[in-house]
């Protein structure tokens, strides 16, 4: 964690190079925020710094991924007090599997208590090939959520292409879905969900209150294209995806996610927030 004056001058160097002024907050009732993993080489460089250019392109909130689970205490504090004052929050963490066991929940709970979460998200799952692997996954989930939401904490669950890929024709997120509690979130990574064949809307429709958080992750099957598109410039259905989502799905709060592009991480984060603002207006 970089202390206050290399934050403060990291920022500055970082806020000459970005095409852009401070923008108003986006007026929207739903928050929109991004994905760390967006912008991970800034963050490893600099938490403190990334977190306040961030807030700068107008995003409302952020998502940790892995690398936070090695802070210490006193850095999660720090970057707690950095997202008070600059008026962002934290919904949710991604977490690796091994998180989520009994040796390392409590600390997961603690720095989640912290950071002001309100979803420990499992960011994916080891692979697997039978139908019952998966059903363990989701009776994971469920003691999780038992033992989180005693302490305010809900559990979600990040798909990537596998869980949309049938297993003796069986796709392993609908056992997910069905064997987990209802308060666990399934988190939709849209992007890997159409590049596996499945249709975002339908799943969302299908899963009514579940989908409380969303990846807002484009796809484009021309090759070489994939997931370095922007956001906009794929195959994706956003504006029927903002619609299931927000009658019926249960969304809370969108995030941005982008694999890498054409531009530089800070390009690319506020490029796709203005295409977030134009398709979600629209």
């Amino acid at each position: 964690m970089a202390n206050p004056l290399l934050s403060r001058r990291s920022f500055v160097a970082l806020s000459a190079m970005l095409p852009w002024a401070l923008p108003s907050r986006a007026a929207t009732a739903i928050p929109v925020g991004l994905e760390l993993y967006s912008v991970r080489e800034a963050l490893a460089r600099d938490p403190q710094s990334t977190v306040r250019a961030v807030a700068q392109m107008g995003y409302e909130c952020v998502e940790f991924y892995a690398p936070y689970f090695q802070w210490t205490e006193n850095e999660t504090k720090q970057i707690r007090k950095l997202m008070d004052d600059l008026g962002i929050r934290c919904y949710s963490t991604h977490n690796d599997e091994g998180y989520l066991s009994p040796k390392n929940l409590g600390r997961v709970q603690d720095m989640n208590s912290i950071l002001g979460s309100r979803y420990v998200v499992q960011a994916s799952s080891e692979p697997k090939t039978t139908i019952d692997s998966w059903k363990t996954v989701a009776d994971n989930l469920n003691m999780v959520a038992e033992k989180l939401e005693a302490a305010g904490l809900h559990v979600g669950y990040h798909n990537h292409d596998p869980e949309f890929r049938p297993i003796n024709g069986v796709r392993p997120i609908e056992i997910l879905a069905k064997n987990t509690k209802s308060s666990v979130m399934l988190q939709l990574d849209v992007g890997t969900c159409l590049e596996a064949g499945s249709d975002p809307v339908a799943w969302i429709k299908a899963n009514p209150g579940r989908i409380r958080s969303m990846h807002l992750k484009d796809w484009s099957s021309t090759p070489g294209k994939g997931y370095s598109v922007l956001l906009g410039e794929g195959s994706v259905d956003w504006k029927n995806i903002f619609l299931a989502a927000e009658n019926g799905g249960g969304v809370e709060y969108y995030l941005v996610e982008q694999e890498g592009s054409r531009f530089s991480e800070m390009e690319t984060a506020q490029k796709c927030l203005k295409a977030f603002r134009e398709k979600h207006s629209s």
